[in-house]
């Protein structure tokens, strides 16, 4: 079955009780903890070990798996405690982006090589270590995910399938999910109106609001045996009241789980 959670990025500035409490609330299945530095930390992966005892606390009163961590950074010190944060909670995925130029071949290998000397780090604790095309950045397209997907062969090391990037790189990401789902682990899922190159207003990420064929997604998923966690990550949401922020989540919820449940996704 495919597991619906939420970035908790998408409650920043509230603290993490709040956000576990309202992704509950709104029907999900479970949460992806951000860690993002100067964006939203509520990982603090400076002082995890003092945050472990309390998160898994909180998972457990508000009935939620720890789905996901983003850290997002290709930081070789960050990743290192991420990767130790995630085995104490039991988080089996940790996501990053690329970073990089698109279309500069140094950059390109210069942070995939990075992502396999981290990929092996990530096997050594038992995580996998997922990254996603990125507008923009180093990896930002089918083709180019196909070419890290053939350089890095770690079976700890996946692709996070985030259709908004894809979108906004001028593809469609219903047929577009097929040619990288055999090492797709994680997928980042939102919505957007236009290509970009940003995602848009927080509400116009809501999924069902925007433009992307979302139920052609779907139904990729569930159509190619996909069975992870798929994790609504809206951002630019900081400057919206908590009401706003919960309307997001739970629309998403119900748009995702009824495709998926028409699917046989759920």
């Amino acid at each position: 079955m495919i597991k619906l959670g939420v970035n908790s990025v998408l409650f920043n500035p509230h603290d993490l009780e709040t956000a576990m409490r309202h992704v509950a609330l709104a029907g999900y299945d479970g949460i992806e903890l951000s860690a993002i530095k100067g964006m939203c930390e509520h990982v603090d992966l400076d002082n995890w070990q003092a945050q472990v005892k309390t998160i898994k606390a909180m998972a457990e009163e508000f009935g939620l798996e720890l789905l996901s961590m983003e850290e997002a950074a290709l930081d070789e010190e960050r990743l290192a405690k991420a990767f130790d944060a995630a085995v104490a909670l039991g988080v089996p995925v940790v996501n990053i982006g690329p970073g990089g130029k698109s279309d500069v071949e140094e950059d390109f290998e210069r942070r995939t090589d990075l992502m396999a000397k981290m990929a092996e780090r990530a096997e050594a604790a038992g995580v996998t270590l997922c990254v996603k095309a990125h507008v923009k950045a180093s990896i930002y397209s089918t083709a180019t995910t196909l070419r890290v997907m053939e350089k890095i062969a770690s079976p700890a090391f996946g692709i996070d399938m985030d259709p908004s990037h894809i979108h906004r790189g001028g593809e469609n990401p219903a047929e577009a999910l097929p040619a990288v789902l055999s090492r797709v682990r994680h997928i980042h899922i939102r919505d957007c109106k236009g290509r970009g190159p940003s995602p848009g207003a927080p509400a116009d990420q809501a999924c069902g609001r925007g433009e992307i064929d979302l139920m052609g997604y779907c139904r990729a998923m569930v159509d190619g045996g996909y069975d992870g966690p798929a994790c609504l990550e809206v951002i630019g949401a900081k400057e919206l009241d908590l009401s706003a922020q919960a309307i997001i989540a739970a629309e998403s919820y119900g748009y995702l789980n009824a495709c998926l449940k028409a699917l046989g996704g759920r």
